[in-house]
């Protein structure tokens, strides 16, 4: 009867030393897990840091293309605002949106900006088509405005933007069918390093121009409005990409310095994480190794 008492017990005392042993190895495992996270984040710091540097080297270069195609758009611009262009108006014509982005990421918001600004203007109903630059832009409107895409480009953002892709692009455009009363280029518009916004630079169809109320003073062939057209255009498209790269190539500074700061801040309290638990194990093995010198003692 003693026995059988006493076997609750042992059985409990049996089952008790296990956790007792059973909790260095889970501190230990769970410092090898710590150390294997700050590992990662360290290897992860030493890339956002690196693209960090990379990104403000191409700044530079990026913002002198940038003032040098926008001089060439502001200049082809004048002609249409000194003819006072505006577009056609009638029914069954459209308007020709051709959105400015790249194939690349970890840029923050440059992409899904232009994206959003499109569903906005697009929300009212309005009869448009979309030329996308970009597998960025195509991504994100093809979920939502699949309907309204009529061409879209891949393999931009690799460099900077130079007026052969805007002439290879605008080549494209001219030889689209439909019947559009204009054409508007949506870009991302740089106001500073830190800061841009969704902007709209226009351009016109060849009737368009020829419409215009002050076209007579120019003195253009109408055999050569096509070639003046594409010309204008791809100085439009130059001007567009070459500022959206620059702020794309800013957005990835910027985004890199915050990932940068991010890591840094969760190295810190990883570590601090990682010096709390080791020395919790090591008090523990120390209670362990007095616990048992006392009962070595007292037997």
């Amino acid at each position: 009867m003693l026995v059988r008492a006493a076997r609750p017990a042992l059985r409990a005392g049996a089952a008790a030393i296990p956790v007792r042993a059973a909790n260095p190895a889970a501190g230990y495992a769970t410092l090898r897990e710590i150390e294997s996270r700050l590992k990662s984040i360290r290897n992860i710091e030493k890339i956002t840091k690196t693209m960090k540097i990379v990104a403000s080297t191409k700044l530079t270069r990026a913002q002198r293309a940038m003032n040098d195609s926008k001089a060439y758009g502001e200049t082809s611009n004048k002609v249409f605002e000194s003819a006072e262009t505006k577009g056609l108006e009638g029914e069954g014509k459209k308007t020709l949106y051709i959105i400015c982005s790249s194939d690349k990421g970890l840029c923050g918001g440059v992409h899904s900006g232009l994206s959003r600004f499109m569903r906005r203007t697009l929300a009212g109903g309005e009869a448009a088509d979309l030329v996308l630059i970009g597998e960025k832009s195509r991504a994100q409107l093809s979920r939502s405005n699949p309907e309204n895409i009529v061409l879209s480009f891949a393999g931009i953002g690799k460099d900077v933007p130079t007026f052969g892709d805007a002439q290879a692009i605008a080549d494209q455009v001219t030889r689209l069918e439909g019947d559009y009363s204009d054409i508007k280029i949506v870009y991302n518009k740089f106001l500073n390093a830190t800061s841009y916004e969704p902007s709209i630079i226009p351009a016109f169809s060849e009737g368009a121009f020829a419409a215009s109320p002050n076209f007579s003073a120019f003195e253009v062939d109408e055999e050569l409005l096509g070639n003046l057209r594409e010309y204008s255009l791809a100085n439009s498209l130059y001007w567009a990409l070459a500022e959206g790269h620059a702020c794309e190539i800013s957005a990835r500074r910027n985004a890199m310095d915050n990932a940068s700061k991010n890591a840094g801040e969760m190295i810190q309290k990883n570590q601090i994480l990682y010096n709390r638990t080791r020395q919790a194990v090591i008090t523990g093995e120390l209670v362990e190794i007095i616990t048992g010198a006392t009962a070595s003692a007292d037997m």
